[in-house]
């Protein structure tokens, strides 16, 4: 046992016979997640009376009682940092966060600190769901460093095992704004392709054979026509790593300044050198979810960042 483990006495009375040992959990803790304890039996942190470790989260429980070490949320590099957030809504429960372009969601190597999580660790002093690990406390979903938008984080388990249901059955409304290269032919239309890592790059992501990735589907309809590009609207049915980028370069349409996908041909790419555009010109700008503690629809809309609504001021037939 650790020296910092909270260690807590659970009573599992005779409802919990039969009932797999995690939801047995859930059930006598209602304020950890049944994924956290699930992460915690796997890890050794449950014992039976008699001193002996469960480590299946599967097993059959019955009427005893356990022993739960609970370690306390110290992450190795996560410290709380004072930085600047635009916070979009916040509760007692949750709080999403306008992200800029650049920022990092969560530490990791070549970026152990000034992340979205060093942020938010100052910001609710703390208080955030354990259920994404040491590492990424809060985190409930995440997008890349040079996308910019909204982003959601829960502050307890409960409302983060809320969140994270709407996201796997994805009745979430994620919304992006994006500049595409080109002229998308039809001007509206859905991507309905699998993803799954590229085989000759493996920090890609590509359009792979089914059975080789995961499903993924993005709605995208056009909003404005540019010069060599076009301002399209898409929408998420599912949320997979990169998609709005891939399914976007699958089309043939990548996405303006996009440094892995794609790249923009002349003019376009003068207009971007010359102004210094040099990321995926993407923006998470709507999100939708009902609270997962109080049930409320929640609708969030974030404007265009200056970088991208400049860009299309000079596109602009």
């Amino acid at each position: 046992m650790q020296g910092d483990d909270e260690v807590l006495t659970v009573a599992l009375g005779d409802s919990a016979a039969g009932l797999r040992l995690d939801r047995a959990l859930a059930e006598a803790l209602p304020d950890l997640s049944r994924e956290r304890l699930k992460s915690l039996i796997k890890g050794g942190r449950v014992s039976d009376a008699r001193g002996t470790t469960l480590w299946d989260p599967s097993a059959k429980a019955a009427p005893t009682t356990l022993e739960l070490r609970l370690p306390k949320p110290a992450p190795a590099h996560n410290v709380a940092q004072d930085l600047d957030l635009v916070v979009a809504y916040e509760d007692e429960h949750l709080i999403v966060v306008d992200k800029p372009a650049g920022l990092v969601v969560h530490p990791a190597a070549g970026n152990l600190d000034g992340t979205l999580v060093n942020a938010l660790l100052h910001h609710c002093a703390g208080q955030l769901s354990g259920v994404g690990g040491v590492a990424r406390p809060g985190i409930v979903h995440r997008i890349d460093k040079d996308t910019s938008g909204l982003i959601v984080a829960a502050k307890h388990d409960k409302a983060h095992e809320g969140l994270a249901k709407q996201f796997a059955a994805h009745s979430i409304d994620r919304r992006y704004l994006a500049l595409a290269t080109g002229r998308p032919i039809p001007a509206n239309g859905t991507v309905d392709a699998v993803l799954g890592r590229s085989a000759t790059n493996r920090k890609k992501m590509a359009v792979v054979a089914e059975g080789r990735g995961k499903h993924a589907i993005t709605h995208y309809r056009t909003i404005e026509p540019l010069k060599g590009a076009t301002l399209v609207e898409c929408r998420l049915e599912t949320g997979r790593t990169h998609q709005v980028r891939v399914h976007m370069t699958h089309i043939g349409h990548p996405l303006v300044g996009d440094p892995v996908y794609g790249r923009a041909k002349k003019p376009l790419s003068d207009v971007l050198k010359a102004r210094g555009f040099a990321r995926q010109a993407l923006h998470a700008a709507h999100l939708g979810f009902i609270h997962p503690v109080t049930g409320n629809a929640i609708a969030l809309d974030s404007e265009l960042p200056p970088d991208m609504r400049e860009l299309i001021d000079i596109l602009r037939v």
